[in-house]
């Protein structure tokens, strides 16, 4: 009974990270619980410091109580080997300098795109290119996404960053992601990052296109 109350709760915190706020009503719904099963171990999580309430005000009546991960909530997805990673990377600086760390940081994007060009191939569809990426960015730790986007992009998400407290400690990482991104997804593809980790946001998420070709002149004159 207790290993399943447990399960239950892992699911829960699991949802919450990768779907962000909810009610009670959509993580049962979500989930298979009722409103009040579901309920009863948001408290619980609560208590434990895991998630944390807020009531919004949706229009007329009550106000809706959403649930989010707390701070330590988050904590409980794994940062690969955080702490040594940071130290490691101060290391480096006060060895190398900056322009040495500037080099690491480009010598492991050439070898994450190549790693990725190898698993997405290049006769693909964008979409396509993107599926398979999430899912080696998922191998990773990311828990990576892709939906439609409604201005007619992708939206490729990452609900979690395992590398967090390394990109902090040095943001070169995250700017090789957007470059990593555009070389993987190839010219004529733009790539913005529209939410991020780092700046407060529960995850961060990039919208994805295709630019529009040009016709050319002649082409157009005599339409």
């Amino acid at each position: 009974m207790i290993q399943d109350q447990d399960r239950s709760q892992e699911r829960i915190l699991f949802d919450l990270k990768t779907r962000g706020a909810q009610t009670a009503a959509d993580v049962g719904a979500r989930l298979g619980m009722t409103p009040a099963g579901a309920r009863q171990h948001l408290v619980k999580l609560e208590t434990a410091g895991l998630v944390e309430s807020e009531d919004q005000r949706e229009g007329r009546g009550r106000p809706r109580k959403y649930w989010r991960l707390a701070q330590r909530g988050h904590a409980r997805f794994p940062d690969r080997h955080a702490d040594l990673t940071v130290d490691l990377l101060r290391s480096m600086r006060e060895v190398f300098g900056n322009r040495g760390l500037e080099e690491l940081i480009e010598h492991r994007a050439r070898a994450t795109v190549a790693d990725y060009l190898n698993g997405v191939g290049a006769r693909r569809s964008l979409r396509q290119k993107l599926i398979a990426l999430a899912k080696m960015r998922s191998r990773e730790g990311y828990m990576a996404d892709v939906t439609d986007d409604a201005q007619g992009s992708f939206l490729f998400v990452e609900n979690h960053c395992p590398i967090c407290a390394a990109a902090a400690a040095c943001q070169g990482l995250c700017r090789s992601e957007l470059a990593i991104f555009r070389a993987v997804l190839g010219a004529g593809v733009t790539v913005e990052r529209t939410e991020h980790i780092l700046a407060g946001a529960r995850r961060c998420a990039y919208r994805i296109g295709t630019v529009a070709r040009r016709r050319p002149a002649q082409a157009a004159a005599r339409e």
